[in-house]
Parts: C-alpha cells; sequence; structure tokens
C-alpha cells in the first residue's frame, strides 16, 4: 500500500517546474508577437508619414504660387523689359516691379512717372483671342516676370496729362509742356527729344508717352493719326515702375526726375487755337 501510495503521489516540484516552462513558452510567444505587431505598426506608420510628403510639398507650392499671383495681380508685378525704348533708364532684360497701388486711391499718373499701361485701342487694335489655356499659362508667367508681357503691354515714360499742350520742338530743339520747356535728361545720350514735330493737347483722363531711347521708341508720336491719337487712357494703366529687381547688379529704384517742376497748370479755359488733340 506504501508502495502503490508513492506511485500514486504526485512530486510539487515537478508541478512546479513543469508550469513554469509553460507559462515561460507562453510569454516568449506572447513577447514575440508584441515585438512583431510593434515591428509592423512602426514600419507602417513610416509608410504613412512618407506617403503624404508629397502631398504636402504640392500644397505648400500651390500656395505660394496662389499668393504671389494674388500678389502680382493685386499689388506688385514683376514686368520684364523685352527691348532697348527705355535706355538708359531701364535695359533690355531689366526685371522691373510695378507698383499697382500707385494710382488705386485717387492718385493719377503724374508727368515724369515711368508707367506700365495696356496699349490695346490706343497703341495697338484689338486683336483676337488665344487659345484659353496657353492664355492663361502665359498670363501666369508673365505675372511673375518669367515670360515676356503681353504685346499690348507697354512702358513709358509720361510727357503730358490731361489739359497738356505738348509741342515739340521749341528754337532750342527741346520738348515744351505748356510753353515751359522741359530739360530731359533722362533721354538716351545723343537723341534729339523728338525728330517728329507735334502740337497736342492731351484730352482728360489720357496720356502723352515716350520712351527715353527716343529714336529707339514707338510711343505717342507714332500713333498720331490713328483713333485716340497716341494718348493712353488713364485707366488702362497698369501701374508705375517703382523698382529695378534684377539683376542685381542693378537693384535699385527707378530714378525719379525734376525734369517737369517748372512746369505750370494747364489753363482753365483750356488753350488757344492751332493745337489739337
Amino acid at each position: 500500500m506504501d508502495t502503490e501510495a508513492q506511485h500514486t503521489e504526485r512530486d510539487p516540484s515537478s508541478d512546479t517546474d513543469t508550469s513554469g516552462t509553460e507559462e515561460g513558452s507562453r510569454s516568449a510567444r506572447v513577447s514575440d508577437g508584441s515585438e512583431r505587431a510593434s515591428e509592423d505598426s512602426g514600419s507602417a506608420s513610416e509608410d504613412s508619414s512618407r506617403a503624404p510628403s508629397w502631398r504636402r510639398t504640392a500644397l505648400v507650392g500651390g500656395a505660394c504660387m496662389a499668393f504671389l499671383l494674388l500678389l502680382s495681380h493685386f499689388v506688385i508685378q514683376p514686368f520684364l523689359i523685352p527691348s532697348g525704348s527705355m535706355e538708359p533708364t531701364l535695359q533690355v532684360g531689366d526685371r522691373i516691379l510695378v507698383n499697382k497701388l500707385a494710382y488705386r486711391f485717387g492718385s493719377e499718373p503724374a508727368r515724369g512717372d515711368v508707367v506700365v499701361f495696356d496699349g490695346t485701342g490706343s497703341f495697338v487694335r484689338e486683336q483676337p483671342k488665344d487659345n484659353p489655356v496657353t492664355g492663361l499659362l502665359h498670363d501666369g508667367a508673365a505675372a511673375l516676370g518669367l515670360a515676356e508681357p503681353d504685346e499690348t503691354d507697354f512702358v513709358k515714360r509720361v510727357v503730358g496729362i490731361g489739359g497738356d499742350r505738348v509741342v515739340c520742338c521749341d528754337k532750342d530743339g527741346r520738348i515744351t509742356v505748356n510753353g515751359a520747356p522741359v530739360q530731359e535728361r533722362y533721354v538716351m545720350l545723343g537723341d534729339r527729344p523728338s525728330s517728329v514735330p507735334f502740337d497736342i493737347v492731351v484730352p482728360q483722363d489720357r496720356l502723352w508717352v515716350m520712351g527715353d531711347h527716343r529714336s529707339q521708341s514707338s510711343d505717342s508720336r507714332d500713333h498720331l493719326g490713328n483713333p485716340g491719337g497716341g494718348m493712353v487712357p488713364v485707366d488702362k494703366v497698369v501701374g508705375r515702375a517703382d523698382w529695378i529687381a534684377w539683376p542685381f547688379g542693378r537693384w535699385t529704384t527707378v530714378p525719379g526726375t525734376d525734369a517737369f517742376g517748372a512746369v505750370p497748370a494747364p489753363p482753365a479755359g483750356g488753350h488757344g487755337a492751332g493745337a489739337h488733340g
């Protein structure tokens, strides 16, 4: 009986060892599974963080582009100088910044201002519309100063404003405005103020404009016989050229002028006979 009892008794130590081994293997399996899950979730999070990075870049780029386009549409527009008609003040390849707020709050272009304007109807005839998509892309590039401006956009200097009588030339070869001679030191060295004689009265809300490189500039003088007589409507002015932004070696403000300081206001009753608009 003792022998049977000994055979049927269970060894407490053997139970403990077995359960410990089972628990250890269980914990090892659980630990191994959690590590794999952790690795999988880590790689998934890395993939998810990597995946939208191009989207963020595209969104930031799009937002910056939209901001620049809004800025150029309402405040400051870069403008590429495509010709030498404004030399020496502006050189071919200059990128100027046009202040579009200069004439927004009651101010109007003044004599001596360098302005950018849309010459449609005054310098050029109405043109048929281009492909809208191509036109939109070009306008966007031109607005950022990355492409040449539209063929209807011009940059010139204001010589006469509404009511002025502008005459070329007096006995000393100078242009006169309201009878006062103008010392145009900004004109290209060697150029005459004009080789084309004229005597005009600028209508109200119009401008008489000329390039500084007079022998190379197609300006109001070239459109005397056209409808409008070469006068630019004030509401076609895009803005005033205030800064040269590129190249960096020419980074400066567009020089002002005191050439018109002695010009009197036009007479209240208008100018006498002999002048024409």
